[in-house]
């Protein structure tokens, strides 16, 4: 259905039973396409603009795209000083990848012109996901517009759902879903793939994939149709392909250095053979074809890109000699750091990445202001590719959009196998730190992830590894090759990453320089990954630790849980913090408490084992009230001639009788205890003033096993000696005068 006024049109299909509505020539006017997309409630502004001119000086195709979070779109103000949003959420930058990789290919591989995509989020209907409108909305704004592209893609959700495939699920349905896989295609091949799945078959993944496959091109025929009707002409730009004759030639002089410098397993060796064949070059070319640096540059590229694409398709050769299927020497170490809770170094080649877990309480989760449901995130894991690396020299800016997205790709792949809070109530941080790269880094962050978490002691529910498939593509043929290393991912057409347990995939991410991939190609990717993956568990990680470590660190904190009554959570917190700040002096611990419907999630964490035991058990004594026959651990608060008064909570204190102090005649009660002491206790009765008896005899007794050795009636407590002394009113500290 078409509604036109003026340049104003309308555009509406349904997309996984839902109205999808585009709207275009209503706003953005001066950018080269624009629509607004109406995802259900969800409503998302995408503009697409490119430069007049190219960009001197530069060898690649400046494309930038961003998703931008506004939090109006969901109702909140943000959380910030300036109350304004900042840097993009790592979720935003993460979605900006995801719409970057499918659209990316299908650009002239020689235009330089600066194109930007700009994908505002201005309303959120958590079931219709913002990041799928996004996606088909720079879709349409490429088609539209004059930006040459050939386009256009489309892009889905899949969930699996009770053994069923979902299209774009719901919260709810997410909420419950085995996977989350994004599927973004063109109309005849796959062109991205993005997962995370909860350890899946590779029969499942694939079909999901398929499934997503097919939905897309409903939507592709839809964006046809909108081309088709106000789809503007392309326009032309000054290519950046290198003269063909000057290719030739430069090749012809130097493909043969070039294939001896290629042909070794040592990157450094490589680039010290490469350094005087680029020399030589320029000193024979640079006279023949002044101020075209950069172009001859670019042509030694080129004929590198020649050598090793020849090899693999002609000869079956790779660079470092290895069989296709083969993967690199590996090896893997744990144990490394001392004082650290848990660390893990994998190695891969010449790729070698040391991770290193820190284990904190609960309440060190991480915080998130974002525009979806996800508040707190009680797993992280941050990835670090400094520049030494890769033998360059660079200042450390912070993580860049790689970085951000490698890290979220090996947090992804480990989240199915953390525990829950109930089994380990801890919050975890991981931090992978790249040492060396020769490729496939984020899939060594994978690896080095779970050797740190099983060094630390975490009760992960199965061992997780991830490895590389690359592709090589010419016309018709094609071929895959397993675990590529930097120069195969330079001049190679795939990186299809993928992170699983023995018994199914956890995480997928799929990079591409070409339009996209065959139902073969994908189908023959998994099948290689997981034999390989497999491998790298069983004859490397798992010789190197065969599982988590039965105790935790030392230097680790010892956490503690209990659950109270949702309606005693205000006492055990006390006015003002009183009483929770009481507890967490006297025992050096730190106390968190999480309101769960009708209960609250108290969590303690501290060094001392004891003390956090302590702890538990004075929150415990508070949430419910003392009964005779229960035992606790209190504090000697007084002392006087008759008994010592013991405090088993803030606020909740006993007498322990002179008689009661011990198994023995008790002359003297200092004897036996003095303030400050911390004995356990007996509550014998609870007399008609709310006054708790307490005894430490039968504890010692019933508990220690030790034999009376005299009768206890020999000291009769004294009730009028009890209140002449302890005018209390009561046992309740906070009723004292």
């Amino acid at each position: 259905m078409v509604k036109e006024f003026n340049n104003f049109r309308v555009f509406e299909t349904d997309f996984a039973g839902r109205p999808l509505v585009v709207e275009t020539g209503k706003m953005t006017q001066l950018a080269n396409g624009a629509c607004l997309v109406r995802y259900g409630d969800t409503v998302v502004h995408v503009a697409a603009t490119a430069a007049a001119k190219p960009r001197d000086g530069i060898d690649f195709f400046p494309l930038s795209v961003d998703f931008e979070e506004k939090l109006y779109s969901v109702g909140k103000i943000p959380g910030s000083y300036l109350k304004r949003e900042g840097r993009p959420s790592d979720k935003a930058i993460l979605v900006s990848r995801v719409i970057d990789r499918p659209i990316r290919p299908l650009f002239p591989k020689d235009m330089r012109n600066d194109v930007s995509i700009v994908c505002t989020v201005m309303s959120v209907d958590n079931d219709c996901m913002p990041e799928i409108a996004a996606m088909v909305g720079t879709s349409i704004a490429l088609s539209i517009s004059d930006i040459p592209w050939n386009g256009p893609i489309s892009g889905v959700s899949v969930g699996y759902v009770d053994g069923k495939y979902v299209i774009n699920p719901t919260a709810a349905q997410r909420a419950v879903s085995k996977m989350a896989t994004t599927v973004a295609s063109t109309d005849s091949r796959i062109a991205m793939i993005e997962a995370g799945a909860d350890c899946v078959s590779d029969e499942v993944m694939y079909n999901a994939i398929m499934a997503g496959h097919e939905a897309n091109q409903k939507i592709i025929e839809f964006i046809k149709g909108i081309q088709a009707e106000i789809g503007k002409p392309k326009f032309e730009y000054p290519s950046n392909e290198p003269d063909h004759d000057m290719f030739e030639a430069i090749k012809a002089f130097s493909e043969e250095d070039i294939k001896v410098a290629l042909d070794t397993d040592d990157k450094t060796v490589r680039d010290e053979r490469l350094k005087p064949i680029y020399e030589a070059v320029h000193e024979k070319f640079d006279e023949i074809y002044p101020e075209c640096e950069a172009k001859i540059d670019e042509c030694l590229y080129k004929t590198q890109k020649t050598v090793v694409r020849r090899w693999l398709l002609d000869e079956q050769k790779r660079v470092d000699g290895r069989g296709m299927d083969d993967i690199r020497p590996l090896a893997s170490e744990v144990g490394l750091l001392p004082r650290v809770h848990g660390s893990g170094l994998f190695t891969r080649g010449q790729t070698q990445v040391l991770t290193i877990a820190t284990l904190g309480p609960v309440s060190d989760q991480q915080l998130l202001d974002g525009i979806d449901d996800e508040e707190t995130k009680r797993y992280m894991h941050h990835y670090n590719f400094p520049s030494y690396s890769v033998g360059e020299t660079k200042p450390s800016r912070g993580p860049g959009r790689r970085e951000i997205g490698h890290g979220a790709l090996a947090e992804r792949a480990l989240v199915p196998v953390i525990p829950s809070v109930e089994e380990f109530p801890y919050a975890l941080r991981l931090v992978s730190e790249v040492l060396s790269s020769n490729g496939s880094t984020s899939q060594g962050s994978v690896c080095g992830s779970t050797l740190a978490l099983m060094d630390a002691g975490v009760p992960i529910k199965a061992p997780v590894a991830g490895i590389s498939c690359g592709l090589i593509t010419e016309g018709e043929r094609w071929m895959t090759m397993v675990d590529i290393q930097g120069l195969e991912d330079f001049f190679g057409d795939m990186d299809f990453k993928v992170a699983g347990t023995h018994d199914g995939i956890t995480a997928i991410q799929m990079d591409l320089k070409i339009s996209g991939l065959t139902p073969d190609m994908v189908k023959e990717a998994l099948a290689k990954t997981h034999k390989a993956r497999n491998y790298i568990l069983d004859e490397i990680m798992l010789k190197a630790i065969p599982e988590p470590r039965a105790e935790l660190s030392p230097y680790a904190p010892k956490m503690f849980t209990t659950t109270i009554p949702a309606d005693k959570i205000s006492e055990v917190i006390g006015k003002g913090g009183k009483v929770i700040k009481e507890i967490q002096a006297e025992c050096q611990c730190k106390i968190d408490i999480e309101e769960d419907g009708e209960f609250g999630k108290v969590f303690v964490s501290g060094t001392d084992t004891a003390m956090c035991q302590r702890a538990v058990e004075i929150v415990n004594t508070i949430a419910v009230d003392p009964e005779p026959g229960a035992m606790f651990l209190g504090k000697v608060t007084r002392i006087m001639d008759f008994g010592a008064f013991v405090e088993i909570a803030p606020g909740k204190e006993g007498l322990v009788h002179i008689s009661q102090l011990d198994v023995k005649r008790t002359d003297k009660v200092t004897d036996v205890v003095n303030v400050g002491d911390i004995i356990r206790v007996k509550v014998l009765d609870i007399d008609d003033k709310g006054r708790l008896n307490l005894s430490r005899r039968d504890v010692l007794i019933e508990v220690d096993g030790l034999v009376p050795e005299n009768d206890p009636a020999d000291h009769k407590p004294n009730r009028n000696n009890r209140d002449r002394n302890d005018r209390r009113g009561g046992h309740n500290r906070n009723n004292r005068k």
